[in-house]
């Protein structure tokens, strides 16, 4: 299908399909070092992306957002697994990932193409979501596979768009490539969301919505009204009283998402139904955690130990256990644009910031509670 809509927005063929305009540096925020907020860093000489691949894009940004990824990347999580994903041969002895830029959202406009793309051309309008091992999106420009892109939904401005990519991947690869979850079987199936109220959580209540099933959403009362408005059939309070007990008296669960983690496993899985292919999926892993404190080979095995112990004893009980991952893709963002589009998903943001208040929408970030995105504008007057 996304051939087929490709097919008709192909640009000519031509043999050179670059700008004219020759640029070397390009403003940026980058990070010398891991840690607090203190470590990010403006600069206006940050070295310009070069297509090295032909099916890259060089995309100038007009908008990017934050998520949690970037405080835990900024503080150096996860760098022991991304500097082998970045350098997996070593070819690169001595060198480091600085100055290293983040974000992972990006809405802006395509300026050039490598010459194996045919399904975009410089001046398209396009969104996507970089993944955490390549340069992020705190920059002017940003490189990017041509299979990471997608057309931008018309009915959104660049500042809305940019609010979307990570968290609705990530909730797509949880409920539809881990979950199994899609539009042709969710009908009046069971779902509970905990963290229904995040960026990720705010996300997957539409998309559950869209797809006909009964969403159960667990957020902060101050939350509650966001949440009903996107659509949730139940909102439970966790401050409100024990959340497990509050969980106990509805009925059984077909599906559950959950983005908090912590001892919230413990006690989850038994509000599923048994038997009946009924699964929970987390996006809280020890995966990057294993391999920053344990090293790539022995991280990768006690990791491997771990999800297999746990998926062995939960399908001794009747239920599955998943764990998910934020997974880069242009095809998945081309069916979330067709769902933007039709108005059954809406970007939910908390705060916007000027390009200069980086620092300051880092601290917005860090003090956790919001209710939706956090975004940036790159160029201003999105």
């Amino acid at each position: 299908r996304r051939a087929l809509r490709w097919a008709s927005r192909r640009a000519p063929a031509r043999g050179l399909r670059a700008s004219p305009r020759a640029q070397i540096a390009m403003p940026s925020w980058v990070i010398d070092r891991y840690g607090s907020n203190d470590v990010l860093r403006f600069t206006r000489d940050m070295v310009f992306p070069v297509i090295h691949f032909p099916n890259e894009v060089i995309i100038k940004v007009h908008a990017a957002s934050l998520n949690p990824i970037d405080l835990s990347m900024r503080s150096g999580y996860g760098a022991t697994a991304l500097n082998m994903k970045r350098d997996p041969l070593k070819l690169k002895a001595g060198e480091t990932e600085f100055p290293l830029t983040l974000g992972r959202d990006v809405s802006g406009v395509v300026m050039e193409c490598g010459l194996g793309v045919s399904y975009f051309k410089p001046g398209d309008e396009v969104w996507a979501a970089i993944p955490p091992w390549k340069q992020g999106t705190l920059s002017e420009f940003v490189v990017a596979s041509g299979n990471e892109v997608s057309f931008k939904p018309k009915c959104l401005s660049h500042t809305e768009a940019a609010a979307l990519p990570y968290v609705g991947l990530t909730a797509w690869s949880a409920l539809n490539q881990v979950g199994g979850l899609n539009q042709s079987n969710c009908s009046g199936k069971r779902i509970l969301i905990l963290g229904a109220s995040g960026g990720v959580g705010t996300f997957a209540v539409q998309l559950m919505k869209a797809w006909d099933a009964h969403v159960t959403a667990v957020c902060s009362h101050d939350a509650s009204t966001l949440v009903k408005k996107l659509g949730a059939d139940d909102v439970i309070d966790y401050k409100s009283g024990n959340l497990e007990e509050q969980l106990k008296t509805l009925p059984l669960f077909d599906f559950i998402l959950d983005n908090v983690g912590g001892s919230t496993e413990k006690w989850a899985l038994d509000l599923l139904k048994k038997w009946s292919g009924a699964t929970y999926v987390t996006l809280v892993t020890p995966f990057l955690i294993n391999m920053d404190k344990l090293g790539v080979a022995d991280g990768m095995l006690q990791t491997g130990v771990t999800v297999g112990s746990k998926t062995l004893k939960h399908l001794l009980k009747g239920v599955h256990y998943r764990w998910a991952f934020f997974m880069p893709s242009g095809p998945s963002l081309d069916e979330i644009a067709e769902l933007v589009d039709s108005g059954k998903i809406q970007p939910v943001i908390d705060e916007v910031f000027s390009f200069s208040e980086v620092p300051k929408a880092f601290l917005k970030l860090e003090g956790g509670h919001a209710r939706g995105k956090t975004v940036i504008n790159v160029i201003s007057r999105q």
